[in-house]
């Protein structure tokens, strides 16, 4: 079976991956009102994306944070961003929740992780934190499933 034999969720049921647009736009209106800097949302889509193994978002998330304005430099070092001193404590706190909404299933979202959140995050950050990782999740399963072409 390749590619082509997959079903594609957005062309069988138009109106589903139609919600799926209108929720990214709230979640992204939900994110700028909380602050978050649209090209940090696009680190956050790209290491959710990261996490669950989505080359098609990979692709997609690097190229946006670049044209928000992020850097290459932390673009690149996102997969150890543990190992850098790239990231501020909100941003390394975000993306640490971000990694434990991603993968729900390995631990549930640590109490350590959210109270290191909850120290140097607001709710309404918290709350944008958590709805761009069950988007981009919700995102990924679709390319994934659909098995969207990615290539040169």
């Amino acid at each position: 079976m390749n590619q082509d034999d997959r079903v594609n969720l957005g062309k069988i049921a138009p109106e589903l991956y139609r919600a799926v647009v209108s929720l990214d736009g709230q979640v992204t209106q939900r994110a700028r009102a909380a602050g978050l800097g649209d090209g940090f949302c696009q680190l956050l889509r790209l290491r959710a994306s990261q996490v669950n193994h989505c080359a098609f978002c990979v692709r997609m998330h690097t190229r946006d944070a670049l044209a928000a304005g992020e850097s290459s430099d932390r673009i690149s070092v996102l997969p150890a961003w543990r190992e850098t001193q790239y990231f501020t404590d909100r941003e390394r706190a975000a993306l640490e929740l971000t990694e434990a909404v991603t993968l729900v299933a390995h631990d549930q979202i640590p109490e350590t992780v959210y109270a290191e959140a909850a120290a140097v995050l607001s709710s309404e950050e918290i709350a944008a934190v958590e709805w761009l990782a069950i988007q981009m999740s919700l995102w990924n399963r679709i390319a994934i499933a659909s098995r969207y072409p990615v290539g040169p």
